[in-house]
């Protein structure tokens, strides 16, 4: 049952897809952030349902770097390079977020 479940969500999921990329004419820009608006839904489930702390903490940390990529999509799209800065700022603050959650789930302080 858990296997027909998946696989009809996968179904519906690719159908949505390809529906909105043959059927609707948008740009490249569009088609993008509708990856990565897809992405952002896949890796918030996970990091709500994840079954284990190390699950939600890798979901957390694709989290980021989905927002570097929109971030990067919108710095060459509107042609402004502080988006870049934000990129770049939030990578260096999901690294240090990811270190201190993977100390944490082991169970270390952060001064060992």
């Amino acid at each position: 049952m858990k296997f027909f479940r998946w696989l009809l969500g996968s179904v519906f999921l690719a159908g949505t897809i390809i529906f909105i990329f043959s059927y609707l004419k948008v740009g490249p820009q569009a088609k993008l952030m509708l990856y990565l608006l897809v992405s952002f839904l896949l890796s918030l489930f996970r990091v709500l349902k994840g079954p284990t702390p190390a699950d939600r903490a890798i979901a957390t940390d694709i989290f980021g770097i989905l927002v570097i990529g929109f971030c990067a999509i919108l710095a060459v799209y509107t042609g402004r390079d502080w988006y870049m800065d934000v990129a770049i700022a939030w990578g260096l603050q999901s690294f240090i977020g990811t270190l201190a959650l993977a100390k944490f789930i082991e169970g270390k302080n952060f001064d060992e």
